[in-house]
């Protein structure tokens, strides 16, 4: 697999070697040893998660104030634009956010460390979506980052105002939101 590091370099793009021919295709989707040598250090991931979402649909910017989870995020069906924002205090990027898009067809996947909130909008008609974690869900302990904050400025390519849950219409700014040390 590639490993790319993104313009926060704790976010890196996965892309997994595909062989395919006339009958289809196959890959390895996930392979720890591998995984672990590619962004530099041990990850042990103990959920998975899967999301069935129309177009429009927008799902974020969720993090864990207290147990936060790194995530490894790639669409099966579909095509998203993926993002993950840097909510450490600490860090060089915080406040700043990458973006990529993920889809059935590039088989690309985003690592997401914990210490980031992440999101995504679908851009085909439906979306399944897939998320290892590397902690579980904790609903006590959720947070949401508005989508739209300005300060963030996320470019979301979506056509038409997003839908989003009720939760995450009333996601905080980045200078109300919880962070990381």
């Amino acid at each position: 697999m590639k490993a790319t590091p993104l313009a926060i370099p704790d976010v890196v793009l996965i892309e997994p070697n595909v062989f395919g021919d006339e009958r289809g295709f196959f890959f390895e989707s996930f392979n720890q040893r591998q995984f672990n040598a590619a962004i530099g250090y041990d990850v042990e991931f103990v959920q998975d998660n899967h999301s069935r979402s129309v177009k429009n649909v927008l799902r974020g910017l969720h993090y864990q104030i207290q147990h936060p989870q790194g995530k490894l995020v790639r669409a099966v069906q579909g095509t998203v634009y993926d993002v993950a924002v840097d909510l450490r205090r600490s860090s060089a990027t915080f406040g700043q956010h990458v973006g990529v898009e993920l889809s059935a067809d590039n088989k690309r996947m985003l690592w997401v460390p914990p210490g980031f909130a992440h999101g995504f909008v679908v851009l085909s008609e439906t979306a399944e979506f897939l998320y290892k974690t590397t902690d579980y869900w904790y609903p006590e302990f959720e947070r949401s980052l508005a989508w739209n904050d300005p300060t963030v400025n996320v470019a979301w390519p979506h056509s038409g105002a997003p839908s989003l849950s009720g939760k995450d219409q009333l996601g905080k700014l980045l200078t109300d939101a919880e962070s990381f040390a």
